[in-house]
């Protein structure tokens, strides 16, 4: 009786949130308002103003700059202690990490220790693996436990690498010097990923435990393997267009295909070992409780011991270069042929704070997409945008908008991780915790702390459950997606 009443209020407040963020929602209006600054102000004076502007840097411009620079006092010191160490050392700001405190007011109950995707750039797969072992580590009571990453890894970059043939045979007519082409063949077979792509390998190849398939030198360290793996993918796709060029059809050019993927297969499976076929699992529980079973698969391993609905979850983003509530893609990003494209709901930075906070706040972690290279000190596993200070030691702002700095290629989506509680001051969030995949000796024990500033400014991404979500934007999803070209920086890769 007493399971069931507090289930009903779970159920009470989770109903709540949801009319809240709808609310929410409707009163938004879903374009970008961003202010729009007079520039040509600060430029029309100045000491080194000049009537007749020259197209060279004049000597007495530089005459200039440098009696400027000098003239401060604060400039000759910065000079002299930034030119002799690590500037993000000497602007450290100390208040900031002091403020950051490892502390929340809100936490999921069940979290594993950190993880380290050391020299390789497969955080996508880290955070969601990170994600899916916590339903084994409540089954079974554990205090820690792995899904295997290099064994999703494997299948990813066999994937991408036909993937990207198929690309090129449908682009065989295509000028070899067109921006497409040349995009494309730049980085054939990179580390990174998308959501929709972790869903294509789940539900193709499911998953085993880190114990059944663990990492490989060249899965830890993988620049060697990318490179010979991309070296052969584009002497397959110049081989593909003289194939095409001599008057061979699209048959001859895909059979051909086939047996450029068995090089590839060969190349990755002497780096990263091959995944087993079937294998056998045991361990103790959290009671000692010996477990074996045998004969499993990696299907069956996800299927019967995860059970995790991956089909039912979908990635939301903040793009706000582009109208929210629509549903957007991007031409020629994917892993698996016939697997999901990439989808994106496009939603307001408050609606995406909101959603968070709600699921971490059930009791579940939050998948998402970041800039992580921006406003960090990874010593103390900080991301705020004031830990370094830029103005203090160089007297310059930042200025461009999220917006331009998406338009101007300043930012994008670099970095998955996982949000595992949030720090909230009258309902409103001032820092965030976040599972990162970079080892155990930084921050609190691999754990990383967000200020609510920095998660506005460069968190793109986040993945929740539909159900978890209001009916408006898992309506989104219904809608024909509106495609952004290869190159377009929501087309990032996690790594």
């Amino acid at each position: 009786m007493g399971q069931n009443h507090s289930r009903s209020i779970n159920n009470n407040k989770r109903r709540r949130s949801l009319i809240k963020v709808r609310d929410l929602i409707i009163s938004e209006k879903y374009e970008s308002n961003e202010n729009k600054a007079d520039i040509a102000e600060q430029y029309l004076t100045g000491e080194c103003h000049d009537d007749d502007p020259s197209t060279a840097l004049k000597e007495e411009y530089l005459n200039k700059f440098s009696d400027k620079l000098n003239s401060d006092p604060k400039n000759r010191l910065a000079l002299n202690a930034i030119s002799g160490d690590d500037m993000s050392k000497i602007l450290l700001n100390r208040e900031t990490i002091i403020d950051d405190l490892h502390v929340y007011s809100e936490q999921i109950e069940l979290e594993g220790k950190a993880t380290n995707q050391k020299s390789s750039g497969r955080c996508w797969l880290f955070a969601a693996t990170n994600v899916l072992r916590l339903i084994i580590m409540k089954k079974y009571k554990l205090d820690d436990f792995e899904l295997s990453q290099p064994f999703l890894f494997f299948y990813d970059k066999l994937e991408k690498a036909n993937y990207f043939l198929e690309n090129m045979i449908e682009l065989v007519n295509e000028d070899v010097d067109s921006r497409l082409i040349q995009y494309l063949i730049k980085s054939p077979v990179e580390d990174g990923g998308q959501w929709d792509m972790v869903i294509n390998l789940l539900e193709k190849y499911g998953v085993v435990p880190k114990s059944v398939f663990p990492e490989s030198y060249n899965s830890s360290n993988s620049a060697r393997l990318n490179w010979l793996v991309a070296t052969k993918l584009r002497e397959f796709a110049f081989q593909l267009r003289e194939l095409n060029a001599s008057g061979k059809d699209v048959n001859t050019l895909r059979n051909a295909k086939i047996m450029m993927m068995e090089e590839i297969y060969r190349i990755i499976a002497i780096s990263l070992g091959e995944p087993p076929k079937e294998f056998d699992w045991t361990f103790r529980d959290g009671n000692g409780k010996y477990h074996s079973h045998k004969g499993l698969t990696s299907k069956s391993f996800y299927q019967d011991f995860i059970g995790y609905k991956a089909t039912e979850t979908y990635s939301l983003v903040n793009d706000p270069r582009n109208e929210y509530l629509r549903l957007y893609t991007v031409k020629y990003l994917g892993n698996i042929q016939g697997g999901l494209p990439i989808r994106y709901v496009n939603i307001s930075m408050d609606v995406m704070k909101r959603l968070s906070i709600d699921t971490l706040r059930s009791g579940k972690p939050v998948w998402f997409g970041s800039d992580s290279g921006k406003g960090i000190h990874v010593p103390s596993g900080i991301f705020d945008n004031r830990i370094i200070d830029y103005e203090l030691g160089f007297n310059i702002k930042f200025e461009l908008t999220k917006a331009k700095r998406l338009q101007y290629a300043q930012s994008a989506m670099t970095h998955a991780m996982v949000l595992t509680g949030v720090h909230l001051d009258n309902d409103k969030p001032v820092r965030w915790r976040v599972e990162n995949s970079w080892g155990d000796s930084r921050g609190d024990k691999g754990y990383f702390v967000m200020s609510d500033d920095w998660f506005s400014d460069w968190v793109y991404q986040i993945v929740l459950e539909k159900n978890d979500t209001p009916k408006e934007l898992v309506d989104v999803l219904d809608q024909s997606p509106i495609v952004l070209p290869a190159w377009d920086p929501m087309g990032a890769l996690a790594m």
